[in-house]
C-alpha cells in the first residue's frame, strides 16, 4: 500500500484525537465467530432432509461443499482472506462420523467434533456452538422443545444437554471459552389458542438442558430470540421477551440478539447499549435482513455501523460475543463469507476511529447542531488508508484483490465439484 498515504490518513485522524495504531492493536484481539453454515447451505452432515425450522436457503450457485474436507477446505481459504481474529462457530447437525457409524442427535459426543477442534487448534482459535433444533424427523408438528409430546420433548432436552458437554469440549481443548446458543424456529402458521402453554414448556425444557453440569466461565450459554419465521408467521415461542427474561432471571444464562430477528423497523444498535446496563455479557449475531430475516451477507451498511459504533461506545468489545450468522446460494460461498466478515471488521475499525467522546460532550452539552455537521464530516475521513493499513499488518490483501483468489479457487477447486 501507499506508505505516504496512509500517514496523511494517520495525521487526519490523529488531529481528532484517534490514536489509529491504538485502533489497530484492540481490533486484533477482539474474535469474531465464522458460521460454517454458510458453506453448505444449513444442511449439515446427519440427515438428507430438507431445510426446516421456518428459515431458507436460496440460490444454487455451483460449488457447494458436500463433504467435511471440502467444507473446511472452503473454511481455511475464507480464514487466509480475512483479517482480525476469529473463532469457529458449528451446528450440531455438523457432527463427522467415521464410516457405518451414526448416532442421533440426543447422543452426539465430543468424539464427533474432533476434528473441527483440530481444525480450531491449527489457527490457534476458539470454537463456538448451537445445538440444531430443526431439520429433523423428530421435530413433531414444527415443535421441538416446547412439544406437548413428551417423548420428543426429553429427546430435544437431550440433544441440548449433549450440546453442553460438547461446548465444555471445544473450552478445555482449545482454551477459549465456548459460546452455546439455544434457538428453536417452535411456533405456528396461524393465530394459536394457547400462547403460554408453549412458552412454560420451553421454559422447562431450557432448565433441565442447563441442570447439565458446566463451568460458566467455559461454557457461555446463550438464548436467542426471534420474532418469526417461515410458517411460523404468527407465533414464535422463544419471542425477544421470553428470551431476555429467561436470561435476567437464570444465573449462567446470556441473551442473544440477531439483527435480523425483530420486527423491520427495530434496529439492534439501540438495543445494544439497553442490554449492557443490565447484563455483563451479551451475545450477537451479525446479519443483514431484507424486509424480513432473509440472512443476506452482511454489508457496510448503516446498521452494521450503527451496532458497531455502539459496543465501542459502549467500551463493551470484551462484554459482546460476535458471530456472523447468514447464508447465501445464490453467489460464491466463499466470497460471501470474506465480504461478511470483511465488512464487519470495517465497521468494527470504523468505530474505533470515530472520536466517540467528543461527540459524546457535544451531546451532553445540547450542542446538536455541531454534532450533526461533525458526524456527517466524518463520513468523509480516509478511513480506505487505514482499513488497507490494518489488512497489510493482519497479512492480507486490503483492497479489491483478494476476489482474484476466489476467482482461482473457483476455477481450480469449486468448479471441479
Amino acid at each position: 500500500m501507499n506508505n505516504q498515504a496512509y500517514e496523511l490518513a494517520k495525521a487526519k485522524y490523529a488531529a481528532l484525537g484517534v490514536d489509529v495504531e491504538s485502533a489497530f492493536k484492540k481490533l486484533s484481539e477482539v474474535p469474531v465467530a465464522l458460521h460454517c453454515w454458510q458453506g453448505d447451505d444449513v444442511c449439515g452432515f446427519d440427515h438428507d432432509g430438507p431445510l426446516s425450522g421456518g428459515i431458507q436457503t436460496t440460490g444454487n450457485y455451483p460449488g457447494k461443499a458436500t463433504t467435511v474436507d471440502q467444507l473446511m477446505a472452503d473454511m481455511e481459504k475464507t480464514i487466509s482472506l480475512c483479517p482480525g481474529k476469529k473463532k469457529l462457530n458449528v451446528h450440531a447437525c455438523y457432527a463427522i462420523f467415521e464410516d457405518g457409524e451414526y448416532v442421533d442427535r440426543d447422543k452426539i459426543a465430543p468424539k464427533h467434533f474432533a476434528k473441527w477442534v483440530e481444525l480450531a487448534k491449527k489457527y490457534n482459535i476458539g470454537l463456538d456452538f448451537n445445538p440444531t433444533f430443526f431439520s429433523h424427523p423428530k421435530v413433531k408438528n414444527g415443535l421441538t422443545l416446547t412439544s406437548p409430546d413428551e417423548e420428543t420433548r426429553k429427546f430435544w432436552v437431550e440433544h441440548g444437554k449433549a450440546c453442553i458437554r460438547i461446548s465444555q469440549y471445544f473450552a478445555e481443548e482449545t482454551g477459549i471459552p465456548c459460546v452455546m446458543n439455544i434457538w428453536t424456529g417452535d411456533g405456528f402458521k396461524d393465530i394459536p389458542a394457547d400462547r403460554m402453554g408453549p412458552r412454560l414448556r420451553y421454559k422447562k425444557s431450557i432448565e433441565e438442558i442447563m441442570s447439565q453440569p458446566f463451568d460458566p466461565d467455559k461454557v457461555k450459554i446463550c438464548v436467542e430470540s426471534k420474532v418469526f419465521g417461515i410458517g411460523v408467521e404468527s407465533y414464535t415461542a422463544g419471542s425477544a421477551e421470553f428470551a431476555l427474561t429467561f436470561a435476567a432471571t437464570h444465573e449462567g444464562c446470556l441473551p442473544l440478539m440477531d439483527n435480523g430477528h425483530y420486527h423491520p423497523t427495530e434496529v439492534v444498535s439501540d438495543k445494544i447499549p439497553a442490554l449492557l446496563c443490565f447484563y455483563p455479557e451479551i451475545a450477537l449475531h451479525i446479519t443483514r435482513g431484507v424486509r424480513w430475516d432473509s440472512d443476506h451477507v452482511v454489508l457496510l451498511d448503516d446498521e452494521t455501523k450503527e451496532m458497531a459504533k455502539e459496543i465501542v461506545r459502549c467500551d463493551a468489545l470484551g462484554r459482546v460475543h460476535m458471530a456472523l450468522d447468514y447464508f447465501d446460494a445464490s453467489i460464491n460461498r466463499i466470497s460471501a463469507w470474506v465480504v461478511g466478515f470483511r465488512s464487519w471488521q470495517k465497521a468494527l475499525l470504523m468505530a474505533l476511529c470515530t472520536p466517540h467522546e467528543k461527540l459524546k460532550k457535544l451531546q451532553d452539552e445540547n450542542k446538536f447542531t455541531e454534532l450533526m455537521v461533525l458526524q456527517e464530516e466524518y463520513k468523509l475521513l480516509p478511513f480506505g488508508e487505514i482499513w488497507e493499513k490494518y489488512c497489510e499488518l493482519c497479512g492480507v490483501k486490503g483492497d479489491a484483490s483478494w476476489f482474484d483468489e476466489i476467482v482461482k479457487y473457483e476455477e481450480e477447486v469449486l468448479s471441479k465439484r
